[in-house]
């Protein structure tokens, strides 16, 4: 019999919200396989789990920087609370999203020396095992911004066309409160892995209820359409008026390009 650890049943729970015996008794099922067992629990609960995705416990901030037709979010981690709202870490998490315009191209950016050096000073005066946990830079266009008022979950997004800043402040806040959470901008940005995974489980469950395979496979399809709403930015309905989806806020000729949502401590 696999070796359950507490890490992985703690990582379970965090996942899915489930109590801590229940995700122990998935990871044994599951000879101690994390993704198994996380899909035992939703075929369990017929796939109405509690999502905690994005409630990831952690200290530490995130920061945005906008300049230059560029964008660039971080992740800075810390030890304790107290040093994460200190002026000091917040300074410094804020100086290392700046220099990270700076970084050729886009995408993810390694950490410079420049960094590595504002990171050493606060590790220094707080005696703590500061971290850069990561670093995305995005390249052209126009940006909305967001930070939560806690300074632990923060929003890019970037679009090109007319749509105002401000509809584009507006689509972050939605992301940043949104549930289930954006996956993608488009149903066909979706990795395929998390479609077919998605098909998949859909077309089990059906089948499972002793439908006919052509009548599971019609179930399926109208399962899907529902999940592409659910999980796709564009398709999703706007939090704040449900009659509109946030395509119809971008409106015609404007385009949303890619998005970050980041939280202090969750899982990458």
């Amino acid at each position: 019999m696999a070796e359950i650890n507490a890490k992985d049943v703690m990582k379970l729970r965090d996942r899915t919200g489930l109590q801590m015996m229940a995700c122990k008794a998935a990871l044994m099922e599951a000879g101690g396989d994390f993704e198994k067992a996380e899909e035992i629990l939703r075929k369990q609960l017929k796939g109405k789990m509690e999502s905690r995705a994005g409630r990831a416990a952690g200290e530490g901030a995130v920061k945005i920087a906008v300049g230059g037709g560029n964008a660039a979010i971080v992740e800075i981690r810390a030890e304790t609370d107290f040093t994460a709202k200190a002026e000091k870490f917040q300074q410094m998490a804020q100086k290392i999203a700046e220099l990270a315009l700076a970084a050729p191209g886009s995408g993810s950016v390694a950490p410079t020396a420049a960094m590595t050096a504002a990171l050493d000073e606060v590790k220094i005066a707080t005696n703590e095992n500061c971290s850069i946990a990561r670093i995305e830079k995005l390249a052209g266009g126009k940006f909305g911004t967001y930070v939560h008022h806690d300074g632990k979950t923060a929003v890019i997004v970037q679009a090109e066309g007319a749509v105002s800043e401000d509809v584009l402040k507006d689509i972050c806040m939605h992301i940043a409160a949104a549930s289930p959470r954006p996956l993608a901008v488009s149903p066909d940005q979706l990795p395929a892995t998390v479609v077919e995974k998605e098909k998949k489980f859909r077309l089990e469950q059906a089948m499972e209820s002793g439908k006919p395979k052509e009548i599971a496979e019609k179930m399926v399809e109208g399962g899907m359409r529902k999940f592409f709403e659910d999980v796709a930015l564009l398709e999703q309905p706007y939090i704040r008026d449900e009659k509109k989806k946030i395509k119809d806020l971008v409106g015609a000729g404007s385009t949303i390009k890619a998005f970050c949502r980041w939280t202090v401590g969750e899982e990458v």
